[in-house]
Formats: structure tokens, sequence, C-alpha cells
């Protein structure tokens, strides 16, 4: 039995046995031109999974339009036949949020890379959904520009799969998430219809569809057009590195900083496992006997960085940091965050596989949650490394194991599982950045109630009413929910009705 049998018994709620393979793709190809459209298993194969390889299904056919109008006439052509449909970016997604459909179209936007327009004195771009993070702030810089958004992964992932995700960085703590970085986003319903979130002024009238369709991972609409914020850059960044014996003590040194009203433009915590599995890769510097250690920095004017730095060093002191260092130059603040941004691949070389989760605790229980973290460690016979987005809970264990050992795939899952489970028990939620898609959907029956539950239907229901836009992912259904066994209960209310079968 397939992972992905395991995990979503039925693959989907739905039933799409009916959908002709002969019938999809001729009227696809009626559409596309030659070469943008692939149905045999070889050329089905790069496209089973996303950076989530663990859960893998092969599409029936993948098209790659280069046009809004190709994206157009493909969804029309889906939603006469009844064919699900999946978004794709670069694929570098963690949670299988754009898993083929084995019924379904896989939609690649990888040929959507231009820039469209940028304009440095009203500080926006406008770009296509393909276009890498990275380039926008490379094309931004001759400018003094940048985009701020900057996740791990931003060299290879898209500005499109940003927005699906609602996706973060190391710096999204004093620059925001993807959705503060917007103004606009251009789209296509899966009947073909065209529609826009937001404007290029600072508001829109009528309700606030843009973030509504920032997180909405694929299941709304298909992005084809985004305008973001650029930011300038700032004169000077430094970085504070703070050492700590102790884990409680480096959780609660994050607490602190935010409670002296310090928002540094980065707040990042790794634990000895981390550091010690990324010195080796990178060579940061990292003092190794450290148990835990604290990545701060503070940008803006010289003035404004020295006051900070001051005011940063005196809560570490105050909090028992054992060593503090601020960066000397450019190339050791570079240093530093190589050592963090290099904690995926880091991991990579310690473990045949790996497991990232992704949870949002409150700041204050960071300590609270490595300490459980390091006693599941026991329970699950498996080794976990820690790097968080401290500075907004944002937590990302990764559980090393081997999936050629029986059992420890199942294991590595049963553990990320609980670590979700504790981040809602904490106060906290399931996902911080990397969505929901079919890795997480049992914890969101933990995480919200059946009434609850049943407005995200019926938001779903209303941008697609016949469910065919990446159906089976993010929104459980009460069967699901009845056989994880776990609901949150609504006022104590558990009467309700029956979920549309998407």
């Amino acid at each position: 039995m397939s992972l992905i049998e395991k995990v979503v018994p039925g693959e989907r709620d739905a039933d799409y046995s009916g959908v002709d393979k002969a019938r999809v793709v001729e009227a696809l190809a009626r559409v596309l031109p030659a070469g943008a459209l692939m149905f045999e298993t070889e050329d089905l194969r790069p496209y089973e999974c996303d950076g989530l390889a663990a859960y893998r299904a092969l599409p029936l056919v993948v098209a790659l339009p280069s046009t809004e109008e190709q994206v157009v006439a493909v969804l029309k052509a889906c939603s006469t036949l009844g064919v699900p449909v999946v978004a794709r970016g670069a694929g570098t997604g963690l949670s299988g949020g754009a898993l083929p459909h084995t019924q379904g179209v896989l939609l690649s936007l990888a040929r959507f890379t231009r820039i469209l327009h940028l304009d440095p004195h009203a500080r926006t771009a406008v770009v296509q959904p393909g276009v890498r993070n990275l380039a926008i702030s490379e094309a931004a810089a001759p400018h003094s520009l940048y985009y701020a958004p900057d996740p791990s992964s931003q060299i290879a992932c898209t500005i499109g799969g940003n927005v699906a995700e609602n996706s973060g960085g190391v710096h999204c703590l004093k620059y925001g998430l993807t959705v503060h970085n917007l103004l606009r986003v251009r789209g296509v319903t899966i009947e073909g219809d065209l529609v826009e979130f937001g404007n290029h002024a600072l508001d829109a009238p009528g309700y606030d569809l843009l973030a509504l369709m920032t997180g909405s991972e694929g299941m709304l609409a298909v992005i084809t057009e985004v305008t973001v914020k650029l930011t300038p850059k700032p004169q000077l960044a430094q970085c504070v590195l703070a050492a700590f014996d102790d884990v409680i003590r480096a959780g609660d040194a994050v607490a602190a900083i935010i409670a002296a009203g310090i928002i540094p433009a980065g707040l990042e915590m790794m634990d000895q496992p981390a550091t010690v599995a990324v010195e080796s890769f990178v060579h940061a510097g990292y003092p190794l006997d450290a148990k835990a250690i604290l990545l701060c920095e503070s940008d803006g004017t010289p003035e404004e960085v020295a006051e900070e730095i001051a005011r940063v060093r005196t809560v570490l002191e105050q909090s028992g940091a054992t060593e503090i260092r601020v960066s000397r130059d450019e190339a050791e603040r570079m240093r530093f965050w190589a050592g963090r941004k290099a904690a995926f691949p880091a991991a990579g070389r310690m473990s045949p596989d790996y497991y990232c989760m992704d949870g949002t605790i409150p700041r204050k229980r960071l300590g609270e949650m490595l300490t459980a973290i390091q006693r599941m460690e026991e329970k699950y016979a498996l080794r976990c490394i820690n790097v968080f987005h401290a500075g907004d809970g944002n937590l990302h264990p990764l559980i090393l194991f081997d999936a050629n050992q029986p059992g420890e795939l199942e294991r590595a899952e049963e553990f990320g599982a609980d670590i979700l489970e504790l981040s809602v028990a904490l106060g906290g939620t399931i996902t911080g950045e990397h969505g929901v898609g079919v890795e997480k959907i049992n914890q969101m029956c933990s995480q919200f109630s059946r009434p609850e539950l049943t407005m995200f239907f019926r938001v779903k229901g209303a941008f697609d009413p016949a469910g065919l836009l990446n159906p089976g992912k993010a929104i459980p259904t009460l069967n699901r929910c009845a056989e994880y066994g776990r609901m949150k209960v609504h006022d104590g209310q558990l009467p309700f009705p029956e979920l549309p079968r998407f």
C-alpha cells in the first residue's frame, strides 16, 4: 500500500473514477500548443510529489500553459469534463499541497517566469507566479529595494506558491508574511473567469478577499499574476549570536526580547543538535557546546542599529546568555545566517530522510515545547533537530529517520502528529507557513470546530462549487474527523449538518 493510500483513504472523498483520460487529453490538446501537454508515465514522474516526498501520486496528465488565455482554456475544459485540477509552482512546498490527483490535471505554472513591471517610485513589482522569490529582490536591487519575505527555499520557490501557502521566512517578524507584502493577486476560477483581489492602491473597496486568497492553497483560484510591495534596503544590518546552556533560558530570552518592546528584523533559535549539524556543513562559527543559540538581527540606520543592539544585549545578559557575539562585518553576518538557512540540507547529510514539521506556539512556550520534543525522541526512538522562527513562535522540528527501515516512516509521522497536537494544546496552531495540504489535514480536526469547518467549506463552495480545485486538501470532512477520533467541540454543540463531499 502506498503512503498516499494509507494517509488519505480512498484517496479523495469525492468520486472521480468516471474521468476519461482520452477525453481529457483530446480536450486539452485543442487549447494548448505542442509540447505543453504530457500524459506518458515517464513524463509524469517528475510531478508525482512536492517537497514532502513521502507522499506520491501520478497525475492523469500535466498541462504546461504559458499564457493566461491558455490557463483559462484549460480550466474551462476541466470544468466542463468535471476533472480535478491541482496547480503547481516549483514544487518546494512541504505539506503535500501540490500532490497530484490521480484522476486529475496537474497544472504547472513553471513557464510564467516574467517580471512584468517594476516601479521603484511606487515600490511595487508586478510578476508572474513562476518568478522565483529571490529573483524579485535581484531585479529590485539596482533601486536599493528588495522583496522582504525570505523563505529558506527562496532561491527556488516561486511567488505563486508563496501566495498559495502564505510563506514567511527568517525576517517575517519585522516585515511580515507574504500576505503583508502583497497589493494585488490576479487569478482564474475553475469556470475560467478572471478575478482580481486587492489593487495597486493601499486599500481596496469591499471585503478583504486578498487576505482570503493568500494561504488558500490553490483551492479557490489559479494565480496568474501578483503585485508585491518592495522594501527599501536598510543602511546597516547586524546580527547578534547568543549562546545558552539551557533551552528553557533561550526560549525565555525570546519572550523577554519581545516583552521589552524590541521587534528585531529576525529572531531565530536553534538547539544543539541543529548547530552541530550545520557547523560541519557551512562553518558558521557556532559555539558547539551551547544547548541552544539565538540569532537576533537589527537593521536600519547605524544609529538605530547601535541602540537596538545595546538593548538586545542587555536583555540577553539578564536572560542568562553564556556568550554574546555581534557580527563585525557583512561577511560575518551572512555566515551567521548561512548556518540557519542551511539547516534543512544539513539534516539531509545526517540522515537518509527527514520529516520537517511546521507549527506555531506562543513564544513563552518555546522551552516547554523543546523539552516535550526531547521526551518524544525517546518515545519514538528517533532523533530530532530543532530550528525555530522563534520571534513569532513558528517551529520547524526536523525528525530524522530512514524510510528503508521498517516502521521508521510511520513513527516519524506519529512523532510529527504529536508535535502538532501539542502545538494546539499550548495555544498555537498546526501550521505557520507550510500550509495544511494532505500532511496536516487530520490535525485540522483538533484545531477547528465543526461550525468552523462548515464555514471553510462554504467559502470553498462560493469559489469552486464543484470542488474541482485541489480537492481533498486542507479541509477535512466529518467522516475523516470521525475516523481520526478528534474534533474540537464548539460551545458543547455536536449536532451538525454533513459537509459537502469535495
